[in-house]
């Protein structure tokens, strides 16, 4: 859109420069170093029949050094979301457009979801520990590839890759020298959970400490035009992170059912005091579980951090969808924790195509509740053997 004015100033309130718009609604500024910046859009310089979706005229940008920091402003006719009934075809179109939307953005969010519930639900199903310091691991894996990336100055790739590997180093150490040390002095299941709350509020300010309380974001692929395939728009990196995501979780549920330590980890699931007494190291399974749970978790980190802002409380906020997740496919499940993920997802953003958007995760959870009701096993669980 032509002739709009945008300023751009420092965080501390000093002018940088104000810009106007060209014919394709497209502005450049060039700033002297790197730091937070505001811009700001001058709504009085919009058309009178546009209005910016969401009524914010203004974005904080962070701009790396040698990088470009790219700000959208997505602009709407006036008056658009105050047309809650429309009786044209325009009307029901626009309702299947938002509709499709939603799904793809519900898919997204199911597989970040996903990612983090199925190490869960492997930890849980090798150990019996539900464990309340898994969303800290989501964390750590998006401000550790931060780290690498911003800290460093690594390319978001390589550093996304030494996250995991990193994550996954410590996902062994927690279990060889913590959890695995409480198995083995006879600590209860009830005690260990509550251990994990404690072990997750430590880490949540440990992080806080050294990450701050601001959102911070990738140097690479914070902001991308979006693409349109059909009636759905979105980001690339939405679509390759999307890609990524079931990959890994293809490979792991091969690997489940087609590798050795796959069905020794299995075994462990099903009863570990028999799968020792057949000659499975019970302890070296677990750890791996526990290796490939930080790992994942790091992932599922990293992908969540593309999509939004990157801050401590990241994993906490996801946490109770994660169980959700891992409750509705059926707990110690991997392919159970995918089904129940994909659709906390996929509810949590259709849903609001009719209830306001603060209320999308309370239906998530009451269909929880009522999918247990009937099935309290959950999805793909089984029911438990008494005896």
């Amino acid at each position: 859109m032509n002739g709009v004015k945008i300023a751009v100033t420092t965080e501390g309130g000093q002018p940088v420069q104000e810009v106007t718009t060209n014919a394709q609604g497209a502005w450049d500024v060039e700033v002297e170093q790197p730091g937070k910046y505001k811009v700001t859009l001058d709504v009085g310089t919009l058309p009178q029949n546009a209005e910016i979706r969401g009524g914010n005229n203004t974005r904080t940008p962070t701009v790396y050094e040698g990088n470009c920091s790219a700000v959208l402003f997505a602009l709407q006719p006036k008056g658009a979301p105050g047309q809650p009934q429309q009786q044209d075809t325009g009307g029901e179109s626009s309702f299947w457009t938002r509709a499709a939307q939603l799904t793809f953005e519900g898919f997204n969010l199911g597989l970040i979801i996903a990612l983090a519930a199925l190490g869960l639900s492997l930890i849980y199903g090798t150990t019996g520990l539900t464990n309340f310091a898994h969303g800290e691991l989501v964390t750590l894996g998006a401000i550790l590839a931060y780290g690498f990336n911003v800290g460093l100055g690594l390319h978001l790739i390589p550093a996304a890759i030494l996250a995991v590997l990193v994550a996954g180093a410590l996902g062994y150490g927690q279990d060889r020298f913590f959890w695995g040390q409480l198995r083995r002095r006879g600590t209860g299941i009830i005690a260990m959970m509550i251990i994990s709350i404690g072990v997750a509020l430590f880490l949540r300010y440990v992080m806080l400490i050294f990450f701050g309380g601001e959102n911070e974001a990738f140097a690479q692929y914070t902001a991308q035009p979006g693409v349109e395939v059909g009636p759905i728009t979105a980001a690339p990196k939405n679509f390759v992170a999307m890609g990524i995501e079931l990959a890994v979780l293809v490979i792991v549920g091969f690997a489940l059912l087609r590798t050795r330590t796959g069905k020794a980890a299995r075994a462990v699931a099903d009863n570990p005091a028999l799968a020792a007494s057949s000659g499975i190291n019970v302890d070296r399974v677990i750890r791996i579980i526990w290796t490939l749970g930080g790992a994942i978790a790091a992932l599922a980190g990293v992908m969540l951090g593309l999509s939004q802002s990157l801050k401590y409380t990241m994993g906490q906020e996801i946490l109770l969808l994660i169980f959700a997740g891992v409750t509705l496919g059926g707990l110690g499940t991997a392919f159970g924790a995918l089904v129940g993920s994909l659709v906390v997802g996929l509810f949590i953003q259709v849903s609001t195509l009719w209830v306001p958007p603060e209320l999308k995760s309370v239906g998530a959870l009451v269909v929880l509740i009522i999918v247990l009701l009937v099935r309290p096993q959950g999805i793909l669980g089984r029911r438990e053997r008494i005896g």
